[in-house]
């Protein structure tokens, strides 16, 4: 009989594995955390497990929340919304050096507050701004780079799928996560145009100026950004307010959006069909992988793995600080291997526990070392820090998403280009966590004031 931290181990490496082979992630975790646990207690606790598992997985109403958001996101990316958010951004910042790079960002930033989703901001504004920063003549690297790095706004501006799962997954509340995530996604944005305009500055033949745009344009433009702005107030100002709690605020933005799409005459049969199938989709691969991780978490949990690794980082004399950045930091490198919604689930049962460990006595990160950090404070403020190091995935090779999507667009740029394209982008992205470790206030004052 194995040892249990052995076989924990050992099915940790088999995971890695599967997944390099290109398993889907879900299929692996099943895959793994079925045997581990047929290996442990025989083949009848796994069966015992699926007769109630999926039922008492799926019927969580907190749950309830994701196929909204994500039938949100795929009626708003059918029905111009992108478009209108790219057109006003664009004659806002359209002007400056790398401006219609900037507007890209932009409209990324507000078309991930409605969708939830990096890989939909990316496909979706690649598809508006790469014909525009074509004409203008920007570099390929500089174009596709912005375009791929936008995308990751969508993970983390409020609402967001992955936020969500991380908070089902800790038992924090959703709201306080979406407020936390506020100021930490505008400083994304403030990021990411600073990034462009100092790229601007440095190679002007990369990002020109475009036309500034004449009155009426830039009238029209900024009126149909409106109904954008009016969506998100209604749907996160009611949940933030307490009018209704996230799962009827999604619903509520659902409707809108279909509204959106019916009075422009964007929304027909087809993209309503389309859109469903696209929920169902989307929202039953999310629902296996967290199935997959529920088997895997189970499994672990009967052998003590995560509670080992915490006490055994516990008594490494390390100091809290330390654990937090290598936790980062192995975030980073895991994003080279999987998707960010699977990375979370698969990582955050093992990270946290550890967290909670340190967490206490001389090792707080409460009153003893000065921070005054309770648990759940700790609970948003490492939340936040790992969406964060989570995005880095989706831009990093060899797998970076966002950037296959792109690449997919623009055919005339190589990969390698693109991927030297969003570096400047990585490097803000990691000023940005510096920022947060420092000032832990910029996640915890709006959640604290509510």
């Amino acid at each position: 009989m194995l040892d249990p931290i052995t076989l924990g181990l050992i099915s940790l490496v088999a995971l890695i594995v599967l997944i390099a082979l290109r398993m889907p992630i879900a299929y692996a975790m099943i895959l793994v955390g079925g045997v581990g646990t047929v290996i442990m207690n025989g083949p009848f606790t796994v069966l015992n497990q699926l007769k109630t598992l999926a039922y008492g997985q799926f019927s969580n109403y907190g749950l309830s929340v994701v196929p909204m958001f994500v039938l949100m996101g795929a009626i708003a990316s059918r029905v111009g919304l992108s478009k209108a958010l790219f057109r006003g951004a664009n004659a806002w910042l359209g002007w400056a050096p790398g401006g219609t790079a900037m507007a890209a960002i932009a409209g990324c930033a507000g078309f991930g507050a409605v969708s939830g989703s990096s890989l939909a901001t990316a496909s979706t504004m690649g598809r508006i701004a790469l014909p525009e920063l074509k004409r203008f003549n920007y570099s390929g690297s500089l174009a596709t780079g912005s375009l791929a790095a936008g995308g990751v706004l969508g993970i983390l501006i409020p609402p967001s799928v992955v936020l969500i799962i991380y908070s089902i997954i800790v038992e924090a509340n959703i709201v306080t996560m979406f407020m936390a995530a506020m100021i930490p996604g505008i400083m994304a944005v403030f990021f990411f145009l600073i990034t462009i305009l100092l790229y601007a500055l440095i190679r002007p033949e990369a990002g020109p100026r475009g036309g500034a745009a004449d009155r009426a344009e830039f009238i029209a433009a900024t009126l149909g950004v409106l109904p954008v702005v009016a969506i998100f107030a209604l749907v996160l100002g009611g949940i933030y307010g307490g009018f209704y709690n996230p799962t009827p605020g999604a619903a509520m933005g659902v409707f809108l959006v279909a509204v959106y799409g019916l009075a422009r005459r964007n929304l027909s049969w087809a993209d309503t069909i389309d859109s469903l199938k696209e929920t169902a989709q989307t929202t039953g691969m999310i629902y296996l992988i967290l199935l997959g991780a529920e088997l895997m978490k189970i499994f672990m949990s009967r052998i003590r793995m995560p509670q080992a690794t915490a006490e055994w980082i516990s008594g490494s004399g390390l100091e809290p600080m330390t654990v937090l950045v290598l936790l980062l930091i192995a975030l980073i490198l895991l994003g080279c291997l999987m998707d960010s919604l699977s990375m979370i689930l698969l990582v955050i049962p093992f990270f946290w526990p550890v967290l909670v460990e340190l967490n206490g006595g001389l090792y707080a990160f409460g009153p003893d070392t000065g921070y005054g950090m309770s648990t759940e404070d700790l609970k948003i403020w490492f939340g936040i820090l790992a969406l964060i190091v989570v995005e880095l995935g989706l831009i990093t090779p060899p797998v970076g998403m966002n950037v296959f999507v792109i690449s997919a667009l623009a055919k005339d740029t190589p990969m390698i280009d693109t991927f030297k394209g969003v570096m400047p982008f990585f490097g803000a992205e990691i000023i940005r966590v510096v920022v947060l470790i420092m000032f832990p206030a910029l996640v915890l004052w709006l959640p604290s004031v509510f």
